[in-house]
């Protein structure tokens, strides 16, 4: 046999094997590849993707515009229902741009100031006019003040939603569930919903008698715009069974009145019992506030909606801090 016994093979192999740590198994040196991905910066969105949603939110301000337009020039029922369809359409607008801006990473602070000077237009300014023109010049300057409180209030509200939304940019937590105030949105959409459903009534709405009931809905909107009341801004909703009810019946409900009357009141009454909804809500816990009692966090803002660019709701949302409208 051979002296060569094995505790002597292994301190020659052991001999051969170069000084260091040693290797472990199945381990290699990383290809240049991976370590060039890994040390690359983040892809940063082209210049192009920018443009997008600032050239939706732009096309809103045109709709707005286009509305003040109409509504001044307005001859008949049928020039006040296209200034209304304009600002309908700015409100699709408004719902669009901050998805848009989400989907391709391109928030940013001047989308959301941006957003909220086309809020104004499309929302604040051209819904008073269309309402002035329509039924509150037959009250003379009592009617020229009800659409001015209407155009500040939403001045306000935006203005307030903008400078909370700078104080709470470092917090990041989940989606508000209310937001307090009426959206800008939600009230100028009440008033194109009267106009819109004028025609419907055979135009006893925009009647001498009845200009005082819209100046009276004009002023309650404008102080829900600016009030502390808390109305829901539907950014937590998850698809359950009672989301499923409640969808149910909305779209049985919109259906019954369509066919009942015309689908011009549809948009009433969701836009309608969306606000009720936020009135008695916000009186049912009115109680517990007073005594002082833990309620869930809110959002100080808009919450266009729908999405918007302004995180809650639109109003707007294009930026990290916002909510719409």
């Amino acid at each position: 046999m051979s002296a060569f016994t094995p505790a002597r093979r292994d301190a020659g192999v052991e001999r051969l094997r170069p000084a260091g740590p040693r290797p472990s198994r199945g381990a290699g040196p990383e290809r240049p590849r991976v370590e060039a991905a890994r040390g690359r910066p983040r892809r940063v969105p082209g210049k192009a993707l920018f443009l997008l949603p600032n050239l939706i939110t732009l096309s809103s301000i045109f709709c707005g515009l286009d509305a003040v337009r109409r509504s001044a020039a307005a001859r008949s029922d049928d020039d006040f229902r296209r200034a209304a369809s304009l600002i309908l359409l700015a409100m699709l607008l408004d719902a669009l741009d901050g998805r848009v801006a989400r989907a391709t990473r391109t928030d940013s602070a001047f989308g959301r100031e941006l957003d909220a000077l086309a809020d104004l237009v499309s929302f604040g300014v051209a819904p008073a006019v269309l309402v002035h023109q329509w039924a509150l010049h037959r009250l003379g300057l009592a009617g020229v003040l009800g659409g001015f409180v209407f155009a500040a209030c939403g001045a306000i509200r935006l203005a307030r939603f903008n400078v909370l939304s700078l104080a709470e940019a470092g917090c990041s937590s989940a989606p508000p569930r209310y937001v307090v105030g009426l959206p800008v949105t939600g009230a100028a959409g009440i008033l194109v919903a009267i106009v819109m459903t004028h025609g419907v009534a055979d135009g006893q709405l925009a009647g001498a008698g009845a200009a005082p009931a819209v100046l009276a809905t004009t002023l309650l909107l404008s102080l829900l715009m600016v009030s502390t009341l808390r109305f829901r801004s539907f950014k937590d909703v998850h698809l359950d069974a009672r989301t499923a009810l409640s969808i149910a019946l909305v779209i049985g409900s919109s259906a019954l009145i369509s066919a009942r009357w015309a689908p011009g009141f549809v948009l009433v009454w969701l836009i309608g019992a969306y606000v009720l909804l936020g009135v008695v809500e916000s009186l049912w816990r009115l109680p517990a506030r007073r005594r002082g009692a833990p309620v869930e966090p809110e959002r100080r803002g808009s919450g266009t909606g729908g999405g918007s660019r302004g995180g809650g709701g639109r109003e707007s949302s294009r930026s990290a801090p916002r909510q719409p409208s």
